[in-house]
């Protein structure tokens, strides 16, 4: 991606190929992201597309405080989940597909893949909110701590020790099994 900054200065000024760029560049992190907090691919297009359209609305007011333009893009994001979240009604959603990462050459290799993803994906809805959230940003969207720290208003060893105990309940929950009916 060309040089960040100079990109966010020519889409402040409505230049459409540079924000088309930014849009380029981000757009999959946050996809996966938002995908991961709904548990839902479709619903996950529209809140994306939403994303960048409150971003294009309101680049404007981004300004160059230390936070780079990814952690204020992961706000706006980080936001509209939550919207999407208080609006949802509670009605069954489907899982994200997972065969997106998924190898369809063996069929016995694509059932244990599915199989691991979805136990995965069950013992991540065991954890908090914020540890939640914490995987979602360093692990599927690839951040930096502290670049998670900025987009959630902590502290990198919050940051730190969010991650660590969410690592912790995942490998516990995924050591031990769990019953599907339980979640």
């Amino acid at each position: 991606m060309q040089d960040e900054e100079s990109l966010v200065q020519r889409a402040q000024q409505r230049d459409q190929g540079a924000f088309a760029q930014l849009y380029e560049g981000y757009f999959d992190r946050i996809y996966r992201y938002v995908v991961l907090r709904i548990g839902n691919e479709m619903e996950a297009e529209d809140v994306t597309q939403q994303v960048f359209l409150n971003a294009l609305r309101s680049i404007s007011s981004f300004r160059w405080k230390g936070v780079p333009f990814s952690a204020w893009l992961f706000r706006i994001a980080h936001n509209q989940v939550v919207d999407y979240l208080r609006k949802k009604t509670r009605q069954a959603t489907e899982s994200f597909d997972e065969s997106l990462a998924i190898n369809k050459s063996d069929p016995w290799l694509e059932v244990e893949q599915r199989l691991d993803i979805e136990q995965l994906i069950l013992a991540t809805k065991r954890l908090t909110k914020a540890q939640q959230e914490v995987i979602a940003l360093r692990f599927v969207s690839e951040l930096s701590t502290a670049q998670v720290a900025k987009v959630m208003g902590k502290s990198e060893g919050a940051v730190k020790a969010l991650q660590h105990s969410a690592i912790v309940a995942l490998r516990k929950a995924l050591s031990v099994g769990y019953d599907i009916e339980k979640v």
